[in-house]
């Protein structure tokens, strides 16, 4: 992956930036007056320059103000080999923390430490140990910019396209473009000419040396413009500066470098330099011409004009675009250089400026802002986001104010919340937000799990804020919130806590479970019902990292209702039992309080409870109205930091439908397309009562398509307790093809919607094909098809007239291969796809990517739900799991870990099968008329190296069996009989043999996925049922599966990517995570570690990385069934490191 800045380094030419014909032919006489350099020349300035260039390797580890999280490489050269300085690009360096190596022409590799970026001009200093490079003889590279000329030949040395070392030819042309503009909202360089040569530099040639045949450095190349061969490269006259700046503050290399500052003044303000052609266009008068003309070298072709100035700076409400700069502190200053001198000599010290302005002169005295106060140095980490100050190149990007709080990376909160990258934060929990102090003071004061109000505006719709609703984490997904700052003289950004121990932010999240549940909720239309929230945002999923835009719709009515004046009363009378402030209140810490409270509203609670009832259309059918009550919204939110299980998204919403509802206790069932793991923050919006909730995942089905959800009914307040409900279950009968049922769901409006539809198929087998990431698929399932629907975005419940729950209409999740066109070189059209899935994400298809996510909607059997409800209500024989404060031992399920699918009698005939085993199945199932066959075990289950693809399961215990059903049954038996071995006794038919097996099951909870580890930036697990579905575990112990990997982190680095599984490290077997923790618990900072991991394919492969624990210490999330918490335990980091 080559330099991100220079690999989109183009834009457009403007007016001002035409060549002026006879301007060019002057530059260009002299240097053909020169001697010309022969080969035998740049041979031996090659042979001394070459050796000097090194590669560099840079992580970006965070986020920070114009750049990304990102490993990336580029180009630096030596100028002072004494003290071990090394001349690269600003965007190589980095504003933000970065660790980078340097490697040399003979291979040697040594680490190096930023000490310099410039704040404007794209060129930084990073520093080196000279006695680490013990075999290589080099020299310094001189930097001379006084060489550089039009017509000059020159080399450009380095590491172009990643070749290490590339030498590109090149003849300077402009000594006075314009500095490029690469993006809107990125880095910039400005206020200063740049060269120009036909050079062709690509990526990775970012901080190359542009030598003449002399061997010295004549500019440093920084971009090109991708749509030709022009390369930019930047002037060395400021370069030379710092660096004698920084050469004076040491005299050889030392372990702790001295910080060395550099004067940079400015006002603020950006200048073009414009022909006097356009000058006088924009009215400078013909007098003041002729007397800048005179005063200005021979050649001058024009004067600089104001092109921006930054709000609030000092130029600010003084200058103004179109402004002729003519004089600074009386001299006529035409030439980037010179006005840049004047404000580095003069920092915070005034100076006068002569303009004309339309042809009028004026004087102006300004003041010189030191650059460095409006570069911000330091950070707030918080739950995954990197949010500072304001700095001067994107508030010159964004027209505002330096200083504001400025969001540069949204994590999980903020995204979670709406809140794109760039933003600036206005108001948060009613305070105004003006520095990054404020925030960090208002976040210190509020609990976790609270839920406050945050204003911002973004530079795409400036003159608006939007208000959206943060939720802080109550689970420990992240580490306490922590400020890092940056330490030049060790080119390290030291973290300390951002608040004190005692504050609440950083109190016991499951003390807080009530506390947020019984949050105020604002029924005023500005944040209730997260549907609505996120059914607009616009944003990229690329390899785990997501950016977004997000534009904010008003929801509309809360309540469910096609009457117009029906929905005003209801409203009208929910608003007048409210508590004065608008919010319903529910804080029952005494019964005997609860009971007072309960007892004075009944009379209101009917009244509203037949509003409710009533307010349903007239012409809705009796299962809408009796449904309605039941059905619940989701919206549910997966940390990036434990996205486990191959989960595809961040961001899920369904509907789900209440199956339990008492005073302890409530639970909502939903498929797990919208409920994917564990690691997830719920919240449930019901249709019965405008209210919104958290819920906790208290049972996922290991094969079946769906999960169970706890929520809290004291969270509902004494009138939604009293109008939400739990639907009427109706397992049996089961539904037979030509029943009518009616198929009721939601909107995202919360309007319960509904027809009657036809059953055509009430057990279709699912045949799911295996994603090109391993996730959940629904297998060894048979679900319900009807005749029509609402599109495969509607789900809801099937019922029968009654509007007793017959099965749950629920999402499934599948991928489709693309179907795009090739071209004639046969490859894929390369094309940018984005694909809003009814999940409500956008999903950014890129390149030649071969499958897309879709999903569609089916009838899951309301049976087995009903049968995990029972064992939970009465009282199972699992382990237990804290909800809602009472410990409650949970289902253990009894599996055959075998994918089947199903076979017509036909087809087996045809493979031999008997005709009296035929007359038996057709026998015991008359409809079907199919016979189950192995598509594979599951790795490491025990009917594994038993069962084999291609056998026909005939009977188990001598029963036949047909269906799915029938082996759940039989699984079943084994946990009701005391005796059982847990072993089926089956009959398989196998290559034309009748074979008797004794096939073992597996015993799996509901609590899908519980722990994870973050080594190095990876995120790694046991493998999960999908990836065992392969049919494929390494031999050494299985190893453990990394699943995720962080931008910026060592294993983006080094390539350590997800889908594959880590067995050894430095040879020794890592066949669990307990023997991982144990491994990686010897690991030294800044070791270099030997891995050895096995791809999905089965393909083994070695590779190293180094161990950086100061910005990726060790960690483990685990859940805790006693608390029903997710905490996160340090398992290794540095004693002097925060985490």
């Amino acid at each position: 992956m080559g330099d991100p800045v220079e690999r989109v380094g183009s834009e457009g030419l403007d007016s001002g930036a035409a060549i002026k014909t006879d301007g060019l032919c002057m530059e260009i006489d002299p240097p053909f007056q020169e001697n010309v350099a022969t080969a035998e020349d740049w041979r031996k300035a090659l042979n001394k320059v070459v050796p000097a260039v090194v590669v560099l390797r840079t992580t970006a580890t965070r986020s920070f103000d114009t750049e990304s999280a990102a490993a990336s490489y580029a180009t630096g050269f030596i100028v002072d080999k004494r003290r071990g300085i090394i001349l690269t690009n600003r965007h190589v360096v980095k504003p933000g923390p970065v660790v980078a190596e340097a490697m040399f022409l003979n291979r040697e590799e040594v680490p190096v430490h930023p000490i310099y970026r410039d704040p404007v001009h794209d060129f930084g200093f990073f520093r080196y140990d000279p006695f680490a490079v013990q075999f290589l003889n080099y020299e310094e590279i001189p930097l001379a910019p006084e060489a550089a000329c039009v017509g000059l030949e020159i080399r450009v040395v380095g590491n172009d396209s990643g070749e290490k070392v590339s030498i590109l030819a090149g003849t300077l042309a402009r000594l006075d473009r314009d500095a490029p503009h690469y993006k809107k909202d990125g880095y910039n360089d400005f206020n200063t000419f740049y060269m120009q040569a036909a050079s062709g530099t690509k990526g990775g040639s970012s901080g190359s040396p542009v030598i003449d045949w002399q061997g010295r450095a004549v500019a440093l190349n920084a971009g090109s413009k991708s749509s030709s061969a022009s390369a930019f490269f930047l002037p060395l006259e400021r370069v030379v500066r710092a660096l004698r700046f920084l050469q004076k503050g040491t005299e050889t290399y030392v372990d702790k470098w001295k910080a060395v500052s550099i004067p940079r003044g400015t006002l603020q303000v950006t200048f073009l330099h414009k022909g006097f052609d356009e000058t006088r266009r924009l009215g400078l008068r013909s007098e003041t011409e002729q007397i800048v003309r005179h005063a200005s070298p021979v050649g001058e072709t024009g004067m600089l004009v104001v092109d921006s100035v930054v709000p609030g700076g000092p130029g600010y409400k003084h200058l103004e675009p179109g402004d002729v700069l003519v004089r600074v502190n009386g001299e006529v200053i035409t030439q980037f250089l010179k006005l840049e001198t004047i404000l580095d000599d003069s920092v915070n010290q005034n100076i006068e400026l002569q303009i004309e302005r339309g042809g009028t002169s004026k004087s102006l005295t300004l003041l010189v802002q030191d650059l460095h106060s409006i570069t911000p140095d330091y950070f707030l980490e918080v739950s995954g986001a990197v949010i500072h100050p304001l700095s001067y190149q994107q508030a010159r990007n964004f027209r505002f104010h330096c200083g504001l709080v400025y969001v540069a990376e949204p994590g999980y909160m903020l995204f979670r919340a709406g809140v794109p990258r760039h933003a600036i934060i206005k108001k948060f929990a009613g305070e105004e937000i003006s520095s990054l102090e404020e925030l960090i003071l208002v976040l210190s004061k509020i609990s976790r799990g609270a839920r406050v109000p945050l204003e911002y505006i973004s530079y795409m719709d400036r003159h608006r804020r939007k208000s959206v609703l943060v939720t802080v984490d109550r689970h420990e997904w992240y580490a306490p919130p922590r400020i890092y700052t940056r330490d030049d003289s060790t080119g390290l950004w030291i973290a300390r806590p951002a608040f004190q121990l005692d504050c609440p932010f950083l109190s016991s999240g499951a003390k807080d479970v009530g506390n947020l549940a019984r949050q105020p909720v604002s029924l005023t239309g500005e944040h209730a019902c997260g549907g609505h929230v996120c059914e607009d945002n616009n944003h990229e999923l690329v390899d785990g990292v997501t950016s977004m835009e997000t534009n904010y719709e008003e929801p509309s009515e809360y309540v469910s209702h096609h009457n117009a004046s029906d929905g005003m009363m209801k409203k009208r009378r929910v608003d007048e039992d409210l508590s004065a402030d608008g919010s319903v209140v529910a804080d029952f810490s005494l019964n005997d309080t609860r009971e007072t409270k309960l007892e004075k509203s009944s009379v209101i609670q009917d009244d509203v409870l037949m509003d409710y009832q009533g307010a349903t259309a007239a012409n809705a059918s009796v299962a809408e109205r009796v449904i309605e009550p039941t059905l619940v919204m989701f919206e549910v939110h997966v940390p990036p930091s434990c996205m486990l299980d191959g989960v595809h998204s961040q961001h899920f919403f369904g509907t789900g439908v209440i199956i339990y509802h008492s005073q302890d206790m409530g639970l909502v069932a939903v498929d797990k397309n919208t409920v994917a793991i564990s690691a997830s923050d719920v919240m449930l919006s019901f249709a019965a009562f405008p209210v919104e909730i958290p819920g906790e995942v208290v049972f996922l089905h290991p094969v079946h398509n769906y999960a169970l959800i706890s929520y809290d009914p004291s969270a509902l307040g004494p009138i939604g307790g009293s109008v939400v409900r739990a639907a009427e279950l109706l397992p049996e009968p089961g539904l037979r093809r030509g029943d009518s049922v009616y198929l009721v769901g939601l909107s995202r409006s919360l309007q319960a919607t509904s027809r009657k539809s036809v059953v055509t198929n009430p057990c279709a087998a699912l045949n799911i094909g295996s994603a090109d990431s391993p996730r959940y698929r629904a297998t060894n399932m048979e679900v319900i098809e009807l005749d029509t629907d609402f599109g495969s975005t509607f789900s809801g419940v099937l019922t029968d007239e009654q509007g007793r729950v017959q099965a749950i209409w629920g999402s499934f999740s599948t991928q489709k291969k693309d179907k795009r066109r090739k071209t004639k070189t046969g490859k894929r059209r390369k094309k940018a796809i984005f694909t809003r899935t009814s999940k409500g994400y956008l999903m950014l298809k890129f390149g030649c990517s071969t499958s897309e996510d879709h999903q569609f909607v089916r009838g899951i059997p309301i049976y087995a739900i009903s049968q995990v409800l029972d064992k939970i209500v009465s009282g199972a024989n699992g382990p237990t799991l804290l909800i809602n404060g009472v410990k409650r031992p949970m289902p253990l399920v009894r599996i055959l870990e075998v994918e089947l699918y199903p076979t017509l009698l036909s087809k087996a005939r045809s493979f031999g099968l008997s005709d009296d085993w035929i007359q038996a199945l057709v026998k015991k199932d008359p409809v079907r008329r199919q016979v189950l066959r192995v598509k594979g075990c599951l790795a490491g289950s025990n009917a594994e190296n038993l069962l084999e693809q291609g056998d026909m399961v005939l009977a188990i215990n001598k029963e036949p069996v047909t269906c799915f059903h029938d082996i759940e049954n039989a699984c079943q038996a084994l946990d009701k009989s005391c005796a059982s071995d847990g072993k089926l006794h089956m009959t398989i038919f196998r290559q034309g043999q009748e074979v008797e097996l004794v096939v073992g099951t597996d015993v799996r909870d509901g609590n899908g996925t519980t722990r994870a580890i973050n080594w190095c930036g990876c995120i790694v697990q046991d493998p999960h049922p999908a990836v065992r579905a392969l049919g494929f575990l390494p031999e050494e112990g299985h190893g453990v599966y990394v699943a995720r990997w962080c931008h910026g982190s060592p294993v983006h680095r080094y390539g350590l990517y997800a889908l594959q599984w880590i067995v050894e490290i430095n040879g020794k077997p890592t066949p669990n995570l307990d023997a991982f923790v144990d491994v990686t618990k010897e690991l030294e900072h800044g070791e270099f570690v030997r891995v050895r991991t096995i791809h999905l394919n089965g393909k083994p492969r070695v590779l190293t990385l180094k161990q950086d624990l100061h910005y990726w210490p060790t960690w483990e999330l685990r859940f805790d069934p006693d608390s029903a918490m997710w905490h996160r335990n340090i398992i290794k980091t540095l004693k002097h490191s925060t985490v």
